[in-house]
């Protein structure tokens, strides 16, 4: 046969990640006349027409699968219902070992994922690991959580939990965004305590430690050429909390010691008889604990009962696996879903959301209101308070299981601002609140049950940007003429949306810029008609609503429409900012 009725292919041979290291071995024609890859058992330089393909043996759906479908197929097979909620179980062991060593300190969870590793959280943060991201080291002034700062000073320190599914030891949340949170916190409260003793208005609370550390301290692993980078932004950052009117006074007067990050993983070795004590340490210690296996890797793991696949960082993208199952629910009936196997787990975990969601729709959730004291607060927005700290109300999540939410911190808690008779919560809560006069609902169904006064109840149907970037823009006209109305009257105001944490806080946000001056005080409308909007200006509003609503996560894509229509922009042109 002459060699030019010989079609010349590549065979690639490629073994899929998973338990099951799946190999698949593909051909491509060279030419282009056969381009469609055919999964075969083996390859051959040369493969003549006519000449049967040992493939033809082969079941004919995985001789058409290609290598995208068939990476899918693993990783739906190992990444079931079950191999994540006994992942997030044994994980979760670890977890509690750690906690007993520093039982005195409180346990944090970053949302969203390391809420599923434990059922006693005291509290949550929000640390992203995107503002970590090599090149996209961020410190930002939405995301202040000044509440952890607040509990480490007063409980001497505390414990974060995460995890991560990218074969790290650490989210980059833990590797960086932590550490440079922590080096700009204590760089800013140096400098207010340098000018509070310089100006003569000092106490001696405030006196300035020489061994005060604002040096940024990261891991490891992180090169020293990235640290380089990072410090080199860190006077930047200073200055931008600085100005955004966040109460560094309370952060000087709660914390005696710098808060520096200390890492704990599975891998970590920690002997027992010699664990030091937290209040020796001349830092107020912010633990980072990971709860990925170092292994990093899929495993497989049998019991006496089942076998299953471990899964690292099985809490993260809990919208891809979960099933409507929240955090609180599954710590509700842990033991027996872990124990019905995975067979039974997608049935068992489908009829708890369901009498869950019954449960609520003819009850309702109810929960205690946080308030926050106001003889502990500045009453302006320019005014911090200087002799008092702030003093930092939590419930225990434990007390709050019967929710439905991911956090039972986050949905719980109806958040007053201040003296601006204006709140922000979940909407489940806000027809619980005895303490309303008007309610305005973003998003969700219309409640069932309203206001005596219909014009004290107003429904805006708002969605996520992720759904329509301009709706959000769309519909502040009539929030913001709801509003009016009510506080003109002098009325109570509560803003709510479905999880209390992103729509209504930049709805409340608009309103408070809108309305109110910037001493926190409603003028309707005066200063805000006498000013021009920048985003300084709103990052310093926004920062005033998160000192009360420690939950608050608001989307940049929302942020970016509250600014382009306070800013005078249109709707078109919101996405472009």
């Amino acid at each position: 046969m002459p060699i030019s009725s010989f079609q010349p292919v590549i065979s690639i041979s490629i073994t899929l990640d998973g338990p099951s290291k799946t190999k698949a071995h593909l051909r491509y024609s060279l030419n282009g006349i056969q381009a469609a890859p055919n999964v075969i058992t083996s390859a051959n330089d040369f493969q003549a027409p006519g000449m049967e393909m040992e493939s033809a043996a082969l079941d004919l759906d995985m001789e058409r699968l290609s290598i995208y479908k068939a990476a899918r197929t693993i990783k739906r097979r190992d990444n079931t219902l079950y191999n994540a909620l006994r992942s997030i179980y044994e994980d979760s062991i670890f977890v509690g070992e750690i906690s007993q060593i520093w039982r005195e300190l409180p346990l944090l969870a970053n949302l969203r994922c390391g809420l599923w590793y434990s059922s006693n959280f005291q509290s949550t943060c929000y640390f992203k690991s995107t503002d970590g991201h090599t090149n996209n080291w961020s410190f930002n002034t939405s995301r202040l959580n000044l509440h952890v700062a607040l509990l480490a000073g007063q409980k001497g320190g505390c414990m974060i939990v995460d995890s991560t599914r990218k074969g790290k030891r650490f989210p980059d949340s833990m590797s960086k965004t932590i550490p440079i949170w922590t080096c700009v916190l204590n760089r800013a409260i140096f400098n207010y305590r340098n000018r509070s003793v310089g100006g003569g208005s000092g106490s001696p609370q405030d006196r300035v430690s020489s061994d005060w550390d604002c040096s940024l301290h990261l891991p490891l692993w992180v090169s020293d050429t990235e640290k380089l980078l990072i410090e080199d932004r860190l006077e930047g950052w200073t200055a931008e909390l600085e100005a955004s009117g966040a109460d560094i006074a309370s952060l000087a007067l709660s914390l005696e010691k710098p808060l520096r990050s200390l890492w704990i993983s599975q891998k970590t070795v920690i002997w027992l008889n010699e664990v030091p004590e937290y209040d020796s340490w001349d830092f107020t210690p912010i633990m980072l604990v990971s709860t990925s296996s170092p292994n990093g890797a899929y495993q497989q793991k049998t019991t006496s009962e089942f076998s299953w696949n471990y899964i690292p960082g099985a809490g993260d993208d809990e919208e891809s696996w979960a099933r409507g199952l929240s955090p609180n629910l599954f710590w509700k009936h842990a033991y027996d879903l872990i124990s019905s196997g995975p067979n039974l787990c997608n049935q068992k975990v489908a009829d708890i959301v369901e009498k869950d969601r019954v449960y609520r729709a003819q009850r309702g959730g109810n929960a205690s209101q946080i308030s926050v004291r106001p003889s502990k607060f500045s009453r302006t927005l320019d005014d911090l308070p200087i002799k008092q700290p702030m003093e930092l109300e939590v419930p225990n999540l434990d007390e709050n299981k019967d929710s439905s939410s991911s956090s039972a911190l986050d949905d719980s808690t109806i958040f007053w601002l201040d003296l601006t008779n204006v709140a922000v919560g979940a909407t489940r809560l806000a027809m619980e609140i005895s303490c309303s006069d008007s309610l305005l609902c973003c998003g969700g169904e219309s409640l069932s049950r309203c206001l005596e006064n219909t014009e004290a109840y107003l429904h805006l149907q708002i969605v996520s940007s992720k759904f329509d970037r301009f709706s959000l823009f769309r519909n502040l006209p009539y929030a913001l003429d709801f509003a009016r109305l009510n506080l003109r009257q002098g009325k109570r105001l509560i803003i709510c949306c479905n999880d209390g944490q992103d729509i209504s806080i930049c709805v409340c946000l608009a309103i408070l810029v809108s309305l109110f001056n910037d001493k926190g005080q409603f003028d309707d409308g005066k200063s805000f008609s006498e000013t021009h909007m920048t985003k300084s200006e709103l990052r310093r509003r926004l920062v005033f609503i998160c000192k009360f609503a420690v939950n608050a996560r608001p989307s940049r894509g929302n942020l970016k429409q509250v600014f382009n229509y306070l800013s005078g922009g249109s709707a078109g042109n919101a996405s472009s900012k």
